[in-house]
């Protein structure tokens, strides 16, 4: 039969409205495809259709399920044909993986529990002084305000003034300006961004990083369509250490992943002594 057809038949089966049992019966015996003694049909695929989906992408779906049920089928009779029996033997993988998969989901259901996630400021800036020195930055980091607007916007000489005020009157003017106008933008100077990326936005990448941030703090550039402003605020070198600032989020993460091993160690230990407690295991 042609597999177009076939096609079409798996997706007006799945789209039509049977009420006879006898219907999905007569289905179920018509194979759709065969790989040596092993048949598809078409109600295996109907059950794993895609819900609300038209027609065409139910077509789509089952042309390629079909190409990879055969693929997936003749790969593991070429594997059972040539493997030998020892090597066919995976019981043992599959126990193994059974109990690891279920060691995983009780911790990770302890985890979701009783792990306190909340990590206070105090928490974070004690682990800080305690570990700096393990907080060396890898990149050079910046805090800065910088512009990219294009050139025939109205009153751009305007933003060389304000991009480098630290007046708020000028900074608000600046942000309202930037939100109308500019193609992008960034004023938050309390933020650390990595050079790296303000250097993706701003044509620097003639420029020698270390070299620039020691030398340069407000820039201006040009191109053919835009003009480029950028006013360094602040700026650290890589391998010298790292602000605080600039480390918050990683040590949160840090420390409820502490929390989190503590927590199923405790759960580990708790086991252990309560069995040997009842004299569940012994040791011959």
């Amino acid at each position: 039969m042609n597999l177009k057809l076939i096609i079409l038949g798996i997706v007006l089966l799945f789209f039509a409205c049977k009420t006879e049992k006898q219907q999905d019966t007569d289905a179920k015996e018509k194979p759709i495809a065969r790989v040596f003694e092993k048949k598809l049909y078409s109600e295996d695929i109907k059950l794993i259709l895609p819900k609300n989906s038209n027609p065409k992408d139910s077509e789509i779906f089952v042309k390629s399920y079909i190409q990879q049920w055969i693929t997936n089928e003749l790969i593991l009779h070429q594997a059972e044909s040539n493997l030998s029996n020892d090597d066919k033997d995976i019981q043992k993988e599959i126990e193994e993986y059974r109990k690891n998969l279920l060691v995983y989901r009780y911790e990770t259901e302890l985890v979701h529990q009783k792990l306190d996630t909340a990590v206070s400021e105090q928490d974070i800036e004690a682990y800080y002084k305690e570990h700096e020195q393990n907080f060396m930055l890898k990149d050079n980091i910046v805090k800065v305000t910088y512009v990219k607007i294009n050139k025939k916007v109205p009153n751009v000489d305007k933003v060389k003034k304000w991009y480098t005020s630290k007046d708020t009157k000028d900074q608000e003017s600046l942000k309202k300006y930037c939100i109308q106008y500019a193609d992008n933008f960034f004023l938050d100077d309390n933020t650390w961004l990595l050079l790296d990326d303000v250097m993706k936005e701003i044509p620097l990448r003639d420029y020698n990083p270390e070299l620039l941030l020691k030398t340069s703090r407000q820039i201006e550039l040009s191109d053919t369509l835009f003009n480029y402003y950028l006013n360094i605020k602040e700026f650290k070198i890589k391998n010298n250490p790292s602000p605080l600032s600039f480390e918050k989020e990683n040590i949160r993460h840090i420390i409820i992943n502490k929390r989190k091993l503590s927590l199923i160690e405790q759960m580990k230990q708790s086991i252990f002594s309560q069995a040997k407690e009842n004299n569940n295991f012994e040791v011959y």
